[in-house]
């Protein structure tokens, strides 16, 4: 007896499959969506996009031949693409697509850049930690100990140029501009890789002028400005930036069990089995003894096995922007792979530095001096250089979301990066775009020649609880306000004598910190002398 077939229902997944595996046009339809993306950079109106847009999509895919479920099928992963690819162009467009008559109604009155310094080379040396994590050998740095990179010099005076185009084409600066009065300030903090950051971008940005860098101190010394320390304490305070970490991501050890994967990724690619360090046992990262230490005019630090994985993140992801390649040590990695490694950064960093109660204490200076920037009517342009600390803290400090990065390693601030406050005046009001500009991973890598038709990566910075204008412009006022607030918060914290500085995670196993010394040679006790503990100096007299 012959069975009468069932009709077969095939699942959306497996139309959109065929569709997009036996379409000739695959190329022709990438070149339409690349179409789309170049109209939608010259269109202001919102509405007028969408409109554009929707419309597009259906000339597209009314000329398709297929039956009502296949072109519900494309139309759905169609509005998906182009959402992101509408969403990357507007960031682009928010500062290097201003319209005719986005032009016609304000004018760019000044510029203030909170800038990360560029690449550098790992900040410990000599028995440094993340060598003895290693058999293998790492880049050869072409700097010492923290300093500024060749390459890293390289890439800041391109993006100074970009800068200087950007400008001279907003109409703020003319070309080969020559700072009269107090126009332009330089200011960076007093750090190797900070000063020479600053001074390679004004040559890119000005160079018919030979611009003076303002610095405070003695070279390589931190100037309490860019300092990212604790300026007041009480042990109230204290064990409020303490909850305020708890409640990060289910707390430090949830957050730093969810980079376990990553970790042991690492492992691998370090071979750490076979590295110096396994001597002593130390053949995993750990995280189950990390402490906390909040004290009054020093920076808020962590110690323990995450501490290592944190300096060992950095190493890598330096060594990647310097070899130009994904590779590390044999291992081809994937740009998700290398966004999870710089996850092990964040989980750091994020725990030190952008809580809102540390943060308005820590970034307090800089608040106040880019507060004070906002309201002069005499500067054009303002350049501050220092710490991916400084972009943390005062993102959480004015309560900034920093968007998500794209085409980056680093998730957030990447190297490089800057905060950059655009002041705008529609001739009866002042208003303020925020923007994260930086280096996509190809762009550092390949040091790419910055310019208006070959920007970096720009992403707009929303402010929590304000709302921009329909030009994506927030009132200056409401800005000033936010600032105002933030230095309020640092005015009520009591400065008083603590009695409580380190607050320690207990665990129920810990490994013990590896000793060496300054030769990296393994020890099993302190021995009188300069001993390295984990990864930090401890002296026994």
């Amino acid at each position: 007896m012959r069975l009468k077939s069932r009709r077969y229902f095939r699942s959306d997944k497996e139309i959109e499959s065929e569709i997009f595996n036996n379409l000739h046009s695959r190329f022709f339809i990438l070149c339409i969506f690349e179409t789309i993306v170049s109209k939608i950079l010259t269109l202001d109106n919102k509405n007028k996009l969408i409109y554009f847009v929707l419309c597009s999509l259906n000339r597209i895919f009314a000329s398709i031949k297929y039956d009502d479920r296949m072109y519900m099928c494309i139309m759905k992963k169609s509005i998906v693409i182009l959402a992101a690819i509408l969403c990357c162009s507007v960031a682009v467009k928010a500062q290097m697509k201003r319209s005719d008559d986005f032009r016609a109604r304000y004018e760019l009155k000044e510029v203030v850049v909170m800038s990360r310094h560029n690449i550098r080379s790992p900040l410990s040396s000599g028995g440094a930690a993340y060598k003895r994590v290693t058999p293998h050998q790492w880049f050869q740095w072409t700097s010492p100990s923290s300093a500024l990179s060749l390459r890293g010099g390289v890439l800041e005076t391109e993006m100074g140029q970009f800068f200087r185009k950007w400008v001279v084409d907003a109409g703020l600066l003319p070309d080969n501009y020559r700072p009269e009065g107090d126009e332009v300030l330089f200011y960076a903090n007093s750090r190797q890789r900070t000063f020479a950051t600053a001074k390679y971008f004004s040559a890119g940005f000005l160079p018919f002028a030979n611009v003076e860098i303002t610095h405070k101190l003695q070279e390589d010394k931190m100037d309490p400005v860019f300092k990212p320390q604790f300026r007041k304490m009480n042990d109230k305070y204290r064990q409020q930036v303490l909850s305020e970490m708890e409640a990060l991501h289910g707390g430090p050890q949830a957050w730093m069990a969810a980079q376990q994967s990553t970790l042991t990724l690492m492992e691998q690619v370090l071979d750490m089995s076979h590295g110096p360090a396994a001597q002593n046992d130390t053949t995993h990262f750990w995280y189950d003894d990390v402490q906390f230490t909040l004290e009054k005019g020093d920076e808020p630090r962590m110690t323990g096995g995450y501490a290592l994985a944190n300096s060992v993140a950095d190493a890598l992801v330096l060594q990647c922007y310097e070899s130009e390649s994904m590779t590390a040590f044999g291992h081809e990695l994937t740009l998700e792979q290398w966004r999870a490694i710089c996850a092990v950064k964040e989980v750091y960093d994020g725990l030190l530095f952008t809580t809102h109660a540390a943060a308005v204490n820590i970034a307090y200076p800089l608040v106040s001096r880019i507060r004070e920037e906002l309201n002069r009517t005499d500067r054009k342009f303002m350049f501050l250089c220092g710490h991916d600390a400084n972009l943390a803290t005062i993102g959480a400090a004015l309560r900034f979301n920093y968007p998500e990065t794209e085409n980056a390693l680093e998730l957030r601030t990447p190297i490089g990066s800057k905060l950059v406050f655009e002041k705008w005046s529609d001739g009866t009001e002042d208003y303020v775009a925020v923007n994260l500009v930086f280096q996509s991973v190809s762009q550092l890598q390949n040091r790419t020649l910055l310019s208006l038709d070959e920007p970096p990566m720009v992403l707009p910075v929303s402010i929590e609880g304000l709302t921009p204008n329909s030009d994506g412009l927030y009132r200056l006022a409401d800005v000033d306000t936010r600032f105002a607030e933030a230095m309020a918060e640092y005015d009520a914290i009591e400065d008083v004598p603590s009695s409580v500085s380190a607050v320690s995670k207990p665990a129920s196993s810990s490994q013990p910190a590896p000793i060496y010394n300054l030769q990296g040679q393994s020890q099993d006790m302190l021995q009188r002398g300069v001993n390295i503990v984990g990864n930090q100096k401890k002296i026994v007299k």
